[in-house]
């Protein structure tokens, strides 16, 4: 993983005091916490998200992208959404258990699970944590279909039980691909595989018979050249589907990338900047439905055009990289016999 920067970490609205560093900030290092939640499985009632219901095994995330949209969720847990969001790292380590639990309950029909509706859920820790692939094993054990979207090659190493659940029920798999240079990558997404990694694990998932796409997200108004190299390097990779998000920016996002993006890319940060407020109403950000994963405009309509007909030319579906309705496949395992009484 790249280094720590020494990056801010914009203050915790819902805490009354906030410590700010004099001179130069010291470089953190990553602190993981137990998440003591009872349940495991997320409903969304978002009408745009593509998704009823999630798992996330973990909050906070060491990719450390500049962008991501999951940032604000950090505060709530006590921690800031800038270093903190990146070092100080919550993981549900009970996830398969509480998933398991949610599975056998009469009221869970079999509804399509997505990995993860927040955070990357083969973040760094999971080399090591195997939370994600626990999960999946219940997944692949109840027929449960699955959706999956990740920016990390770790998921190569689940292959075998992605095969599984593709045999017993479905599974898809989006791989996040928002850049194809690789320096605006480690500038934006210091803590990602390298664009071309990601490509190669878009084509080792599609030669095990695994139903991938590329997901394009986020497209940031000013850096969006690359999209057709994406697109046609996904395409030549065995990818099927793409989908696109604008760039999202709520509540303290906004700073951490600004600050972030002056940082590395000085001579292109007013320009994009300007960009962003073209798509969305001279703001940084719109949060209404519908609009905030678009965004609207002479340029945002341009985004989405060049998106659509560059796929459609490759031969690959621009409708999304494979959520959304599945024929249901859901059953619970039979309960094991129980043991007979020794003499």
């Amino acid at each position: 993983m790249a280094k720590p920067r020494p990056w801010s970490n914009p203050p915790n609205p819902y805490h009354s005091t906030a410590l700010e560093y004099v001179g130069e900030i010291p470089l953190a290092r990553v602190h993981v916490h137990r998440d003591a939640s009872r349940s495991v499985l997320a409903h969304n009632d978002s009408p745009d998200v593509g998704f009823d219901f999630s798992v996330n095994p973990y909050r906070g995330c060491m990719h450390g992208c500049a962008y991501c949209y999951a940032r604000p969720g950090h505060q709530y847990l006590g921690f800031g959404a800038g270093t903190d969001f990146e070092t100080e790292v919550v993981v549900k380590r009970d996830a398969a258990a509480l998933l398991r639990q949610a599975f056998q309950k009469p009221s869970w029909k079999g509804e399509l699970v997505a990995f993860s509706g927040v955070t990357d859920c083969y973040q760094p820790l999971e080399a090591s944590l195997r939370i994600t692939r626990a999960c999946l094993e219940v997944c692949a054990e109840f027929r449960n279909p699955v959706g999956i979207i990740t920016k990390s090659p770790i998921i190569e190493r689940d292959v075998d039980v992605l095969q599984e659940l593709h045999r017993v029920a479905s599974v898809s798999v989006g791989v996040s691909v928002p850049f194809f240079d690789q320096a605006v990558a480690r500038a934006l997404e210091p803590g990602v595989a390298t664009p071309r990694r990601r490509i190669q694990t878009i084509e080792t998932l599609a030669r095990a018979g695994i139903p991938v796409g590329v997901s394009v997200a986020p497209i940031i108004p000013g850096l969006d050249e690359d999209v057709p190299r994406i697109l046609a390097a996904a395409a030549r990779a065995g990818a099927t589907a793409a989908g696109y998000v604008l760039l999202r920016l709520p509540g303290p996002v906004a700073q951490v990338f600004e600050e972030r993006l002056r940082e590395a890319l000085p001579l292109r940060a007013e320009r994009v900047l300007h960009r962003i407020r073209e798509t969305r109403g001279g703001k940084l950000y719109d949060a209404r439905f519908a609009v905030r994963g678009r965004g609207e405009g002479t340029y945002a309509r341009a985004i989405g055009q060049l998106f659509e007909a560059t796929a459609r030319k490759l031969g690959i579906a621009a409708g999304g990289w494979g959520l959304g309705e599945r024929p249901s496949t859901f059953r619970r395992p039979p309960a094991p016999a129980p043991q007979l009484p020794l003499l």
